[in-house]
């Protein structure tokens, strides 16, 4: 069996049985086209693959590609899901992947950003155009419903209801779950849908919400590109997930429980969630050490 056809079954198994969301396996088909293709240059057959072949090639992704521990966890975790397949396939009796353990995670606080520097950001985009005023609305909204990527380039027209405030979003796991979204990202969102959405659409009719210059879907990797364009514009180096870590932090900070934070970003685990109360914490130790001086000389004067 060659390697795409073996890649496209792996691909289906992995939507069709194992109920993996589409980002997720895409993920883990370009790790295994890696790995496939390593095995290829080693000259080793990939039915012949074993434990100390795996540890080989994550040597050699972590030497060349200079890997981190959360890419290598990665990387094993895809490893395990293809030799699984192959089992249950019949290709191969063993999952020499099983025993490979995954890296411990070092606790790696999340980049945020203030309101601030959110809204100096975004007073940058281009007015003058309406793929400007798009983006405006579009990472308006991002921030202010804390979503993924992905989850804002799956929205649909049907899926806002300005009146409650709220979106529809389908996320991980094509699970749906309603989102609030305040005024200010509305009022953009009302602009975008009155002003710039028509002429992006010209004669095309589109579900979607967000939708580029030729009037379809905006792609997650072109709303990507429009984020690192603009940051990089205003000297802010940051990735637009940075944008949903800064309206978790807010919501922690303004009082909100971690069970409804949990909820609001779709996170199936609260441990996912947890992280940001260590950025809230990191905020106000840094808080603590920029003031604290002042304050003691204040005191001192009193």
């Amino acid at each position: 069996m060659n390697g795409p056809s073996l890649l496209d079954r792996y691909y289906t198994w992995l939507l069709v049985l194992e109920r993996r969301s589409r980002l997720t396996a895409e993920t883990y088909k370009v790790e295994i086209r890696l790995f496939l293709e390593w095995l290829q240059k080693e000259g080793i057959p990939h039915e012949e693959a074993d434990s100390s072949t795996l540890m080989a090639y994550l040597k050699s992704r972590r030497d060349k590609d200079h890997l981190d521990s959360r890419s290598v966890a990665k990387a094993i975790s895809a490893l395990r899901s293809f030799f699984r397949y192959e089992a249950d396939e019949g290709l191969r009796r063993d999952n020499p992947a099983r025993m490979l353990e995954s890296p411990k995670k070092g606790l790696h606080l999340p980049e945020v950003l203030n309101r601030e520097r959110v809204d100096r950001m975004l007073a940058l985009v281009p007015m003058d155009n309406p793929r400007g005023l798009r983006d405006r609305a579009l990472f308006e909204f991002i921030y202010s419903a804390g979503l993924r990527v992905s989850e804002a380039a799956s929205l649909n027209l049907r899926d806002l209801y300005f009146t409650e405030g709220i979106a529809r979003v389908l996320g991980k796991g094509n699970k749906e779950r309603l989102v609030p979204f305040g005024e200010e990202a509305a009022f953009w969102l009302k602009r975008y849908l009155a002003e710039a959405r028509p002429r992006l659409a010209g004669k095309v009719r589109s579900p979607a919400l967000f939708i580029g210059k030729t009037g379809k879907r905006l792609s997650r990797k072109g709303i990507w590109r429009n984020y690192m364009k603009l940051a990089a514009l205003a000297g802010i180096p940051s990735k637009l997930h940075t944008l949903r870590h800064s309206y978790a932090t807010e919501l922690l900070a303004g009082g909100a429980d971690l069970r409804s934070v949990q909820e609001l970003l779709g996170h199936a685990d609260i441990t996912t969630t947890q992280i940001y109360t260590h950025v809230d914490a990191s905020l106000l130790k840094e808080s603590h050490r920029r003031y604290m001086p002042q304050l003691r000389g204040y005191l001192s004067r009193t």
